[in-house]
């Protein structure tokens, strides 16, 4: 796997949406927080672009992650926001440049396409990391969690047990990202290979009944059967129907895991929370599942 170089204080990042808007006003905090990292900003031209629901159309969405990726100045691409629409730009870019000369690309939930794309079929590793449009929510250990990553420092997460964990330790690369994303890649050609990996997930406003059929999904395509470890992050603000489900959504993913011998932990501090800390796809790491307590490091 290959690991892009890191940064060095003065190096650029480059801000852009592959999926939802976000104005110049909104990413003033973010540009703040980036440039007192010692890093200097450079603006996508999709940025303040509105088309329906998406930061541009299809085209000027692409055309401005493009320009950053084959920019030699910019060391990094931080995605401004999620939601969904990078999936629809995916297939008009084009990596041929970024394949020999590999830069980091940072983002979490609907940018879980992109970490898939470039870990599976490029062999690099990418930064699962907050995004601007939530920086104002984040705490400071997440927040600096991206600085520690991009400059090349050891990331190092402990974090309290949970009565569904299941102790041992792995060390090896970490892949994944959004649960709702990795099941809808299941079958193309961005599907990632979990034979022998940690595998990360997380989720955001899904319905525990989906967060089931998503599950049974991953299991039924083998995604779950030779898993070095199974990491769960942030399962957040989760739906019910009338009719409970009758389970939490941790439990559903036990209860769909429990069979395995493999480690398995839960509420690792990584998704649509505030604690969002960074990960880095394609990278090995280190996890720890003891009965009191949890340890990652990378």
């Amino acid at each position: 796997m290959k690991i892009p170089p890191y940064l060095n204080p003065g190096d650029t990042i480059g801000l852009t949406c592959t999926a939802r808007s976000i104005t110049m006003d909104e990413l003033q905090p973010a540009i703040a927080v980036i440039e007192g990292w010692g890093f200097k900003v450079k603006i996508g031209s999709a940025i303040g672009l509105v088309h329906d629901q998406f930061g541009g159309n299809d085209q000027q969405r692409a055309e401005s992650f493009q320009h950053l990726l084959d920019d030699d100045t910019v060391k990094a691409i931080l995605i401004c926001r999620g939601g969904y629409g990078t999936v629809r730009i995916l297939d008009l870019l084009n990596f041929k440049r970024f394949e020999s000369q590999p830069k980091w690309i940072i983002g979490f939930s609907d940018v879980t396409i992109l970490h898939a794309h470039l870990n599976e079929n490029f062999k690099t590793a990418t930064l699962h990391a907050s995004m601007p449009s939530v920086f104002n929510t984040n705490t400071s250990e997440s927040l600096d969690s991206i600085r520690q990553a991009l400059l090349g420092e050891t990331l190092s997460y402990p974090f309290s047990p949970h009565p569904l964990n299941r102790t041992g330790t792995a060390q090896t690369e970490i892949i994944g990202g959004n649960l709702s994303l990795l099941y809808s890649l299941i079958g193309t050609k961005h599907d990632v290979d979990t034979k022998g990996k940690i595998l990360f997930i997380e989720d955001l406003d899904e319905y525990l009944y989906h967060i089931d059929r998503m599950m049974i999904s991953l299991k039924n395509a083998g995604k779950l059967d030779h898993l070095a470890a199974l990491v769960v992050g942030g399962m957040t603000e989760m739906n019910d129907n009338t009719i409970p489900f009758g389970k939490t959504a941790e439990e559903i993913i036990f209860e769909h895991t429990k069979d395995y011998d493999y480690p398995e932990c839960f509420n690792f501090p990584a998704g649509h929370i505030s604690n969002n800390k960074a990960i880095v796809l394609g990278k090995e790491g280190k996890l720890e599942i003891g009965a009191d307590g949890v340890q990652w490091k990378q």
